[in-house]
């Protein structure tokens, strides 16, 4: 006889409620057994109204009861207080979920035309409990049956009072179907399984009778707030019914679909920052799986959770990719009914009318965890619109954190270009007593046949440097970047700025904040003071922002040479352009420098005022 075989008659299938893994194990159970009644741990109360939201899937919904109102005999003060504490009425529910086995076994029943019984008694006020259990991806590898007698061991007999009520009236429910029906699955949590069980055989007498109940409501679920409500991700949930719409396989889904958020995070992640993104490359994704697994395994989990999946996409591509993660993991393409929803918390819920209640679940899977993560979170439309209103356009300031990060790149880019510079005026000689700048492993290959070393001999650094240009794109498309300015140095450690870049105005952050992205820019140290470039009548001969810039710089250096960064060298109308000031470039490759680091440095957060900047970094995220 089958460990699970609670009677001739009974097959059990103790589950995990809310996994979708043992809901592919009850699918696949009832799909190649044959069996003439489903049991399931409801009350009959809920039978009507669960059957039909089951139709109504894969719209997600939850059919609530509320507790039935308690009436006191005797006024005293300690219970007027205790009243006044718990004030709030408190609902019993059932998830209408995809992936929980018990919303599973009855829509295969509703469709295969087999008869359902709801076993569980009648409770006006239900008492749940639960416990820490093995990560049910383990039925990838190991049988349901096996499963379930690995964990016999460790399952506590329930808690006296309603928990074992519930049991005993199970079993005797159990032995009234079998009266009628030959061949009866029960779907009931692996807590319930070996109780039901004893009972069963034991013919234990039932004590406790059904209580009179309220009648049961449907509500649907605000979109945001579903996470509350499935016990997997919404992503997830989402992937096995589209996988059911287009009978596709889904046996793997725990998994690849961990891989499919992922990658749809990264699409709307570029899709919102665009040319600020940074560049999530599949060997990026490799490593962010590799640390999702190591998290995982330190969790003592076979499979992630949202808070592990976060954590991992901040620590590898910062806080706006991890912000984009948790967002699409809330994401669940059937939404429903467009009616009055109800907003789920954490054990609790915002009634369409405003009223807060208390809820319970009448099919609580394994204990959650709420940890907290600190993200930004990007504000909403009409608030951004607010602060866009309320700007001040005759008062604006850059954020010194990022003016310190751009200065010390600007002094770097000097010295790769001296560098440069020096370059031509390095020459190579025999070794003799010294290694001077280091071995010219060229050279000394090439005179290989005579045996000698040849070392490298560079001269002090010569020249000046007084003016860059940055170029991170090539052509500047003056549609991308309408917002040029000049900006002066509030003190000698800053340079002179003259820049293109994106409307700050169109992308606000916070009040009195906004955020641009560099195209071009120029830098004069020791700050100057010049005329506004893009008003500066002696600059209109040229034709493209680049042009102006370049144009700009040579007006203003006092340098021979200029560096420039840029993606490709300088052409030959460039250098016309040097040439005519008496000037010349020194070019800096842009791919010597990585893309992310670039990525962060292009952006520029404008201040409405220096006041902003007490305030600012409670708003500011980085990319």
């Amino acid at each position: 006889m089958s460990v699970l075989a609670i009677g001739p008659r009974i097959l059990a299938a103790p589950v995990i409620h809310g996994s979708g893994e043992c809901a592919l194990q009850v699918r696949r159970l009832m799909l190649t057994q044959s069996f003439d009644c489903i049991a399931v741990p409801l009350p009959p109360s809920f039978q009507q109204g669960v059957e039909a939201a089951i139709e109504r899937l894969p719209a997600p919904s939850m059919i609530a009861q509320p507790d039935r109102p308690r009436y006191r005999t005797l006024w005293t003060p300690d219970a007027a207080e205790a009243e006044n504490d718990d004030d709030r009425r408190e609902f019993s529910y059932a998830p209408i979920d995809p992936c929980q086995p018990v919303i599973a076994a009855l829509r295969v029943a509703l469709g295969e035309h087999i008869d359902r019984a709801f076993i569980d008694l009648e409770t006006s006020r239900f008492v749940p409990y639960s416990q820490l259990l093995p990560d049910p991806f383990a039925l990838k590898k190991v049988s349901l049956e096996r499963f379930a007698a690995a964990l016999l061991p460790s399952i506590p007999r329930p808690p006296e009072g309603q928990p074992r009520d519930r049991v005993r009236h199970m079993a005797a429910r159990l032995r009234e179907l079998e009266q009628r029906y030959s061949s009866i699955l029960l779907v009931c949590s692996v807590l319930d399984w070996p109780w039901i069980r004893e009972a069963y055989q034991e013919q234990t007498p039932v004590d406790a009778e059904d209580d009179l109940v309220e009648p049961v409501e449907r509500h649907c679920i605000d979109p945001k707030t579903l996470i509350f409500l499935l016990g997997e991700l919404p992503f997830i949930t989402g992937l096995y019914e589209q996988a059911r719409a287009e009978l596709e396989d889904d046996e793997n889904l725990s998994i690849d679909g961990v891989k499919q958020l992922l990658m749809a995070a990264r699409a709307g992640y570029q899709q919102e920052l665009r040319g600020r993104a940074r560049k999530i490359t599949p060997h990026l994704l490799r490593q962010c799986l590799k640390y999702v697994r190591n998290l995982t395994l330190l969790d003592r989990r076979l499979t992630p959770d949202l808070y592990t999946l976060v954590i991992a996409a901040k620590q590898l591509a910062g806080d706006r990719y991890a912000l984009q993660t948790a967002e699409t993991a809330r994401e669940y393409p059937y939404p429903g009914d467009a009616e009055e929803r109800v907003s789920l918390g954490i054990d609790q819920a915002r009634l369409p009318d405003g009223e807060m209640v208390d809820l319970v679940n009448r099919l609580p899977g394994t204990p959650v965890e709420w940890r907290s993560c600190e993200l930004r979170p990007r504000p909403e439309k009409s608030t951004a619109e607010k602060w866009q209103m309320r700007w001040n356009p005759f008062a604006q300031c850059s954020w010194p954190p990022e003016d310190e990060l751009i200065e010390n790149f600007r002094a770097h880019v000097f010295d790769r270009a001296r560098t440069i510079m020096n370059m031509d005026l390095a020459r190579t000689e025999k070794f003799t007593t010294s290694l001077q700048d280091g071995i010219d492993v060229r050279e000394t290959l090439r005179h290989w046949y005579d045996g000698q070393l040849y070392v490298k001999v560079l001269p002090p650094d010569k020249g000046h440097l007084d003016a860059v240009v940055m170029l991170f794109e090539a052509p500047l498309d003056p549609r991308d970047y309408p917002w040029r300015t000049t900006w002066f140095a509030e003190h000698q450690e800053e340079s002179t700025l003259a820049m293109c870049a994106t409307d700050y105005r169109q992308e606000m952050v916070g009040p009195g904040i906004g955020l641009a992205t560099y195209g071009g820019a120029l830098f004069l140290y020791p700050p100057v003071s010049i005329p506004d470039i893009w008003q500066n009548p002696e600059l209109n001969f040229t034709e493209t922002l680049e042009e102006r810039l370049l144009a700009a710089a040579c007006l203003h250096s006092r340098s021979r040479q200029i560096a420039l960064l840029s993606p490709a060298p300088p052409g030959a109308g460039w250098r016309r352009l040097a040439r005519h000031y008496g000037k010349s470039w020194v070019h800096v490759p842009l791919s010597q420098f990585s893309e992310s680091t670039l990525q962060q440095l292009r952006m520029v957060h404008v201040l409405n005022g220096k006041q902003v900047r007490s305030y600012a970094a409670d708003f500011i995220r980085k990319a």
